[in-house]
């Protein structure tokens, strides 16, 4: 799936592009003719991306939400937002905390909130604007073991309709990419921990009985950017091969 021209020359922002699907989203958005800015936490392994794919590297720990505003302020306007920093923790719910709790939601809630807040005024102001947000299929499902993340990507997905409700008059979509089981380091690491049984049901959760890949995430971001899509706004689209189908 290409984006085609419509991409050249757009600035874009994307948050933890230093690896997994972050890094396909940098990578693609590039190829595309994005001017990309992407935020990372590991600095040595951003400045590797940047130089292989001519964006600009920002360090930022999207659980502070005022940096987050700060980033968006200090480098953009942007015409692309995606939110795509994520993170999970595999633990029943009576076995967490609140100081859990509040760490999960500020990295996959409320820096959404932050960096929409902080990037929307100049894509009303231009009359043009793509936010895309990366949930999972755990925020229209639930997840075993992952209860507060599940509760944090259903946040996402309400928060983006609403800004689709509230954003369509200015000319801005705002749209979710919801993946499956998508074979990241992060996912990697999980597996590792789990073994060989855990990566059996998460390919057994898909129809297509496989893994994700990240290029796949990052092309379904690269169109919803474009001009092709200019007429999707408020959706939750899946990236899961079937899963929960």
């Amino acid at each position: 799936m290409s984006a085609g021209q419509s991409l050249q020359g757009r600035r874009a922002f994307v948050t933890g592009g230093a690896s997994g699907i972050g890094l396909a989203i940098v990578e693609r958005l590039a190829a595309e003719g994005c001017d990309v800015v992407f935020s990372a936490r590991d600095m040595a392994s951003a400045a590797e991306v940047a130089s292989r794919t001519g964006s600009h590297a920002v360090e930022l720990d999207v659980s502070n939400l005022q940096d987050c505003t700060d980033a968006v302020a200090a480098n953009g306007p942007f015409d692309i937002l995606v939110n795509n920093a994520g993170m999970d923790q595999h633990a029943f719910f009576t076995k967490t905390t609140p100081e859990e709790w509040h760490y999960l939601l500020s990295v996959n809630l409320h820096a959404v909130l932050a960096t929409c807040h902080a990037a929307l005024p100049a894509m009303q102001q231009k009359g043009f604007g793509r936010i895309i947000n990366i949930g999972s299929e755990a925020g229209r499902q639930g997840s075993k073991g992952g209860s507060v993340y599940a509760a944090a990507k259903g946040g996402v997905i309400a928060f983006t309709k609403s800004l689709a409700r509230e954003n369509g008059r200015f000319g801005i979509t705002a749209n979710v990419v919801a993946p499956g089981p998508v074979d990241t380091p992060l996912l990697r690491s999980a597996v590792d921990q789990g073994g060989e049984k855990l990566l059996q049901a998460m390919q057994a959760s898909t129809l297509m009985g496989r893994l994700g890949r990240p290029e796949e995430v990052a092309s379904t971001v690269a169109y919803l950017a474009s001009d092709d899509a200019g007429f999707i706004t408020g959706e939750t689209l899946g990236v899961s091969g079937g899963m929960g189908c």
